[in-house]
């Protein structure tokens, strides 16, 4: 008998313990190599424990533990194989297509007579029919349940009316018309009125992120200045080419694309914004690293696109669906995350009309977008309804004056309002033929 000791890797540079999130196995669980066993969380991100070899497992920590890197959490039996499992597997898949050959082989007619036939047996018991059967109070009819699912209505959000206090489908009917009637009972979002408390251990990750935050406030001298979009050219752009730009690159364009670029082109002739203080020393980056802030599962996380500033539209868009995807699922690799020069986030999409983003540090400044909301402006002496967002730039004034941060904004306001800028150093073509 050989055993195999699994030991928890390390995630990354000085981390040197990790929470055991979930375990996806259990003890006397046969898995095979690289099937995965467990999410750890770490002091950055999420990881997954695989298996190193095939066989029966004896897990040695508990959900919610804290072990040291290095530490053996499995033990692994390799005498055991896998082959049973795989046999059953494979024989269910058999069965299932078996079934579902069968099921596919009965004519819709037969379908419609079930159904029909289940619904008079139905309306029968609730009736009052010659076959007597007794239900639990709320207990929904068939066709009650399915409504029910339908619209996310809990059984104990109606009054069964039916035989016995079962639901039928005429209450469920008539509560989706006329309201919950047993809204007191449920105060119409869920409170139950009590007095329970609940308790959640904070994640690794969550810890360092109010550590991170609680920093940033007290050793960054941090302002906020704040300016308003016209977003009009942009929706004109994406109204006429949104079709084309799909079709040719297999995603939408979306506003970030256009704010990253934004920001690329502004850092270029402010690069006071795009630097960071490493001791007494100002480090200015000669590239753009743009960080885009991501609300995942787990909390806050910030992965990083890679010289942004040589990126196009399209390749923009295709790297934050991607980053986005791994941030949902809990795949984002420390890599991913680590550096970045320059933040953007995006509380608009929430319904944020307006905020004072936090800096992520080391990084000086981050934009913080909002939603768009049409209202009128005064266009040329003339009001006009216009898509109008507020935008805002969070900075560390020990490094960034007043003057840089402002004009910085502007310039991100003027390159969104005319797009064309961004194609041109942030000069308007005719400016360019001007020589000016």
């Amino acid at each position: 008998m050989a055993i195999v000791d699994l030991k928890v890797p390390s995630p990354g540079e000085s981390i040197t313990e990790v929470v055991i999130a979930r375990w996806l196995k259990n003890t006397g669980d046969i898995v095979e190599k690289d099937e995965p066993l467990a999410e750890i969380d770490s002091d950055k991100a999420t990881l997954t424990l695989n298996a190193e070899e095939s066989g029966k497992i004896e897990v040695l920590a508990k959900e919610g533990d804290t072990v040291k890197v290095g530490q053996t959490v499995v033990k692994i039996d390799t005498s055991f194989k896998p082959e049973g499992k795989s046999k059953e597997k494979s024989e269910d898949k058999k069965e299932e297509k078996t079934e579902s050959k069968k099921e596919e082989s009965k004519p819709e007619a037969k379908k419609e007579v079930s159904i029909s036939s289940a619904t008079n047996k139905e309306s029968k018991q609730e009736t009052g029919g010659d076959k007597k059967e007794t239900y639990a109070t709320g207990t929904p009819s068939i066709a009650a349940a399915k409504i029910m699912a339908e619209n996310n209505i809990k059984p104990a959000q109606l009054n069964g009316n039916g035989k016995d206090g079962r639901i039928t489908k005429q209450d469920v009917l008539a509560a989706l018309s006329n309201g919950l009637p047993n809204a007191s009972k449920v105060l119409s979002n869920g409170w139950q009125g009590g007095r329970d408390k609940e308790r959640i251990k904070m994640t690794s990750l969550r810890k360092v992120v109010a550590k991170r935050l609680v920093a940033v406030k007290n050793e960054t001298a941090m302002l906020t200045t704040f300016n308003e979009v016209d977003m009009s050219a942009i929706y004109d752009i994406r109204n006429r080419y949104k079709d084309k730009f799909k079709e040719a690159y297999g995603t939408n364009v979306g506003f970030m694309s256009f704010f990253t670029k934004a920001v690329c082109e502004a850092l270029f002739h402010f690069p006071a914004v795009n630097g960071m203080i490493d001791g007494e020393e100002i480090v200015h980056n000669k590239y753009c690293d743009i960080g885009i802030a991501v609300s995942a599962p787990k909390g806050l996380m910030v992965p990083v696109l890679r010289n942004a500033e040589l990126m196009s539209l399209a390749d923009i868009e295709k790297g934050i669906k991607e980053l986005a995807i791994k941030a949902r699922d809990g795949k984002l690799t420390i890599p991913e995350m680590e550096g970045g020069t320059f933040t953007i986030t995006n509380g608009g999409v929430f319904g944020s009309m307006m905020s004072t983003p936090i800096i992520n540090p080391p990084q000086s400044a981050i934009l913080g977008m909002h939603n768009v909301v049409e209202r009128p402006m005064a266009v040329n002496g003339q009001v006009l309804i216009r898509p109008m967002m507020y935008v805002a730039l969070s900075y560390d004034h020990r490094i960034i004056d007043g003057r840089e941060s402002v004009g910085f904004l502007v310039k991100v306001k003027e390159m969104l309002e005319n797009p064309s800028r961004i194609l041109f150093g942030g000069k308007l073509p005719e400016e360019i033929l001007l020589g000016l």
